[in-house]
């Protein structure tokens, strides 16, 4: 099964790890030195969606649909700790950049308070610049993209002279093992004018204006602004050009650990929890819980949940649609009513969901069916936000044709007749 990869990054001690545990309820080693996370750990984390089952209004079995909200899975990883100079090979460099490759979109984790210097000591509230980690880590990734393209530039402008290769080809061919296509890079080229460009003009300002928005559109990133509990001064996040969104990653973990030991009731995105009624709270759970009270009187959430929707929904403005194979029950061949969710890129089409599902699929794909308006489906058809959606490929009876069926049923008849 594919499964959207999100990159968990950030330089050490500024809560990488508080937030995988957060998001993933994994326990993963932690502490007050670089490179704690050597190995990149992987886990599962949600995204949360309204489920279909809403419009159909109906009742239905599933542990990843609760109240009308759907869960569906993405994997997080959390990579090794990074240091300025990474795209040269310092520190865990070369090892964070090959793990980061994975990752479709990408969390910059951030000390917003200043907790934290460069080097990922810890050190007073307030006497760190937190925007020197987000210019680091952006800087870092362009350097990255601009080291690949300029190893390559003169194998570039000889294939595209030669007229072998068309700019667009030339360049995407060296981006393949990030996962980029060519249609990104034509995007990029065109959006800065460089697209009719010859490459022997390009100036050095040219490749790193081109890396630094190919970057954006392919790695996008997110900042997850946090310890913003702690912070003197949010106003700082104005500064910062990325999506950035406020977070506490130890009071969601304190919560989801509460909310398992059956103390709160509390689902990641609450604004709030509350104790459960007659439950016995000791002196030190209660303190706990009032520390996160103080938490929520400064931001709205812990931030963790919005984070990773943001990531999917926002950033690779993914949607969300629901396979079936019976396009009345809304079941699979188990009977199992809306069993999962694909999520895929906007302006997908019926075609590319049945790949996804099975690539046989993909292959005899003949058409589908929109389960909401009971109406067959061309493969081009671009997919909606919620769409609950029936393949039709061979080896299914719905697409086995009336006349064909009939022959089927009269070689039956004739040779096992039915009296």
């Amino acid at each position: 099964m594919t499964i959207l990869q999100i990159g968990l990054l950030g330089k050490a001690n500024v809560g990488k790890s508080t937030f995988f545990s957060a998001a993933t309820e994994t326990p993963v080693a932690s502490g007050n030195f670089p490179f704690t996370t050597i190995e990149p750990n992987v886990g599962v984390a949600y995204v949360k969606a309204d489920c279909a089952c809403k419009h159909f209004d109906i009742q239905h079995e599933n542990e990843l649909c609760i109240n009308g909200t759907r869960l569906i899975p993405v994997k997080l990883i959390d990579i090794a700790g990074l240091v300025p100079g990474a795209h040269e090979g310092k520190g865990l460099g070369n090892q964070f950049l090959d793990d980061a490759r994975q990752a479709e979109v990408l969390i910059h984790v951030v000390d917003i308070a200043g907790s934290t210097d460069l080097q990922g000591q810890p050190v007073p509230v307030g006497t760190h610049d937190p925007l020197e980690d987000v210019v680091f880590v952006q800087d870092e990734f362009d350097q990255w993209f601009a080291d690949i393209l300029k190893r390559e530039w003169d194998k570039i402008t000889r294939e595209t002279d030669q007229k072998r290769a068309k700019l667009t080809d030339a360049i995407a061919k060296r981006f393949t093992g990030l996962g980029i296509k060519d249609y990104q890079v034509h995007e990029v080229l065109q959006k800065l004018g460089l697209i009719s460009r010859n490459p022997k003009e390009w100036k050095n300002s040219d490749i790193q204006t081109f890396v630094k928005e190919l970057r954006k559109n392919t790695k996008p990133m997110i900042i997850a602004a946090n310890k913003a509990d702690l912070c003197q001064d949010l106003d700082i996040i104005k500064k910062i050009s990325d999506p950035v969104i406020l977070c506490s990653a130890e009071t969601e973990l304190l919560l989801r650990k509460a909310s398992k030991a059956g103390i709160v009731n509390y689902s990641s995105g609450d604004e709030d929890f509350k104790i459960i009624e007659g439950k016995e709270i000791l002196p030190s759970q209660q303190k706990a819980l009032d520390l996160v009270k103080s938490v929520f009187s400064k931001i709205t959430s812990t931030g963790i949940q919005k984070i990773l929707n943001t990531a999917v929904f926002d950033s690779l403005k993914f949607i969300v649609v629901y396979p079936v194979e019976d396009e009345t029950k809304l079941t699979n061949k188990d009977g199992i009513i809306l069993p999962d969710t694909k999520l895929l890129p906007q302006n997908s089409t019926a075609k590319d969901l049945a790949g996804l599902i099975h690539a046989d699929i993909a292959k005899g794909f003949l058409h589908a069916i929109d389960c909401k308006t009971k109406q067959r489906i061309s493969g081009d058809q671009k997919l909606k936000n919620g769409d609950v959606i029936k393949t039709v490929a061979p080896g299914t009876t719905a697409e086995i044709p009336r006349r064909q069926f009939h022959s089927i049923r009269s070689l039956f008849s004739r040779r096992w007749p039915l009296q």
